[in-house]
């Protein structure tokens, strides 16, 4: 298996971590019977992301957010590893986006402005700069 490949499958337990780091607290605030209910906006009185505190509410953001990075991810170690091009450059890639991922989520869970966004996007650019060297 290629590092990028082991970085990926480190992402997708990162998301794993990530479930449990938003779903325990809002189930312990919202208790069981909504969280597991249909959602319905007739059962509910406002949004379920709405009903948690403000950190239960920026971890679920920083999981859906990463559930949006990880597709670009995975389709960077997936191409880079079929088409036999993996580099030191993109190995390095690979764990900046790991590491930037990992930092994002206190990040986002207290509030670092501008630091969150910053974090973000040095998750973004190796990503990015993934796509681009499997072309070149």
């Amino acid at each position: 298996m290629t590092t990028e490949l082991t970085v990926l499958t480190l992402a997708g337990l990162l998301q794993v971590i990530q479930f449990a780091l938003m779903a325990i607290p809002a189930n312990i605030e919202l208790g069981v019977a909504k969280t597991m209910s249909p959602r319905d906006p007739a059962r509910l009185s406002k949004p379920i992301e709405e009903q948690m505190s403000i950190r239960t509410g920026r971890l679920k953001r920083a999981m859906s957010n990463h559930f949006e990075g990880l597709i670009l991810f995975t389709i960077a170690c997936t191409v880079i590893t079929i088409s036999g091009q993996s580099t030191t450059f993109t190995v390095t890639l690979a764990i900046i986006y790991l590491i930037a991922r990992i930092a994002y989520i206190p990040a986002y869970a207290f509030g670092w402005t501008p630091w969150r966004s910053l974090i973000w996007f040095a998750g973004f650019v190796p990503t990015t700069l993934m796509l681009i060297a499997a072309l070149v």
